[in-house]
């Protein structure tokens, strides 16, 4: 009886070392499946939908500077009227003009040519038969000289571009942090389903060779049925297991798309990629280089400066504006239509052949001026104080995260030597099991805290995945960005 007992405590070991090396073969053999984080973020950045949509915040930024350009662009205009009564010509008026905006002084260039005859023509715009051409200038003198609207637009539409490229940068991380968390939630979905499974089978084993136990009057009926409840125990745990696989796949599938803008789904028998439990912690070297780069790169920083910098143009138009307008436009005129024809001097350009004019306004109180100003600087403030708290959250968010890696390295070197230890109290279990002095819960028992010691060094493997994805996140850059 004892040489059976001795046989069957043999093969119940063997089959459970069978059972981890059939799952070590079955996991060799879906390497050629293997969906790593690096296919991941190539799909990512090629086709997601909210990455291609962000790019177009860059392009729509530039489209507005484009359109704020188009305040310096020339511009023509004639206009034609002619009355003719009674045989009698009242008027024949033909105006154009050249309006070319130059971006230094706020200066126009005009170039104009008017042609006004006729028996009741004004007499302030007759012109002689030819007509008359005229070069000159209009400059404002007060305010406009150093920055006008359209110098104003056009600034504050070059400082939204940089705006908008912080803001791409800001969802584009957005959107690979979300995709690499349900990367790692998936890859901790599958390792509790294999742990699980693996369970599942060495308990079915197990079970097996007590009931032949059993049948062959070695072991009582009772650890056949307690062997048969822990099956059915984990088999429970591995059907909630498996859906949550099956959740997490999908969740992962939400970042799958072709390049035709189709989604994808994450095949069933993909798997994730194979991670070292042997963490090492990235060394303070880099802590210091996050914080640096955070300070120069981060995209929200960035938001803050480029909107800083709106505003401060916003403030030094607005205190343009205080000043008096004093507008000074002059012309030099002659009946010349081209160069190649002759014109006598006194018809021709020359200091004596001229138009002038002077425009001055300014409110009194100013007091729309003055609110405006006030109400730019007001906002300035509160950009700057944004900064200030901004940098020091975004600081203190960096270092939080790095402290969360160095604890979950520290918690999983506790847990892989807490693993050590229980395989050991597992091993001297079953050999205890061998001589007749242990029971079959007692293993049961070794083995469930085995696998739920295993599973939780799975979560710990995750978590730190997914904080060192933070880690970068909050940093405002990729891990394949930093230097």
């Amino acid at each position: 009886m004892k040489l059976k007992r001795y046989l069957a405590a043999g093969l119940l070991i063997l089959l459970i070392k069978a059972g981890a090396y059939a799952q070590a073969t079955r996991a060799a053999a879906d390497t050629n499946k293997v969906f790593s984080l690096d296919d991941l973020e190539e799909i990512v950045f090629k086709s997601h939908p909210i990455v291609k949509q962000a790019a177009l915040l860059s392009e729509a930024a530039k489209a507005n500077v484009l359109q704020s350009s188009g305040y310096f662009d020339p511009a023509v205009k004639a206009s034609f009227n002619r009355k003719l009564f009674g045989n009698t010509e009242y008027y024949n008026n033909w105006n154009s003009e050249l309006k070319v905006p130059l971006y230094v002084a706020g200066a126009d260039l005009k170039v104009g040519y008017d042609r006004s005859v006729g028996t009741y023509t004004n007499p302030e715009t007759r012109t002689p038969q030819p007509g008359l051409a005229g070069v000159g200038l209009t400059i404002p003198l007060g305010q406009g000289l150093l920055i006008d609207e359209r110098r104003s637009t056009l600034k504050q539409a070059k400082a939204m571009v940089n705006y908008a490229e912080a803001e791409k940068v800001k969802q584009i991380n957005s959107v690979w942090y979300t995709a690499a968390k349900d990367y790692w939630a998936w890859y901790y979905a599958y390792r509790e389903y294999l742990l699980l499974k693996e369970g599942v089978d060495l308990a079915q084993r197990r079970f097996e060779a007590v009931r032949r136990q059993t049948l062959i009057g070695d072991k009582p009926p009772i650890d056949s049925v307690e062997a048969s409840i822990t099956v059915q125990d984990r088999q429970i745990q591995l059907a909630k297991s498996t859906i949550a696989l099956q959740n997490s796949a999908l969740i992962l599938s939400n970042h799958l798309w072709n390049a035709e803008g189709t989604p994808l789904e994450l095949p069933q028998n993909a798997i994730p990629q194979a991670v070292n439990q042997n963490i090492i912690l990235p060394d303070n070297s880099l802590l210091e280089t996050l914080l640096g780069q955070a300070d120069q790169q981060h995209p929200e920083l960035l938001k803050l400066r480029a909107k800083s910098a709106q505003l401060d143009i916003d403030r030094r138009y607005r205190q343009e504006l205080l000043k008096p307008k004093i507008n000074i436009s002059g012309s030099l005129l002659s009946t010349r239509r081209d160069f190649n024809t002759y014109v006598p001097d006194y018809y021709d350009f020359n200091w004596s052949n001229y138009k002038v004019g002077i425009e001055f306004a300014f409110p009194l109180f100013l007091r729309k001026e003055r609110g405006k100003l006030r109400e730019v600087k007001i906002k300035q403030q509160e950009v700057n104080y944004d900064l200030q708290q901004s940098g020091r959250e975004i600081s203190n968010n960096i270092r939080s995260s790095y402290n969360d890696l160095s604890a979950y390295r520290s918690q999983l070197v506790v847990q892989i030597q807490s693993i050590n230890n229980q395989q050991v109290l597992l091993t001297g279990e079953l050999q205890k099991f061998d001589l007749g002095e242990s029971t079959l819960f007692l293993i049961n028992s070794r083995e469930s805290k085995l696998i739920d010691m295993k599973i939780k060094r799975e979560s710990m493997i995750s978590g730190y995945q997914k904080t060192l994805a933070e880690l970068y996140y909050k940093a405002g850059i990729r891990q394949d960005q930093a230097n």
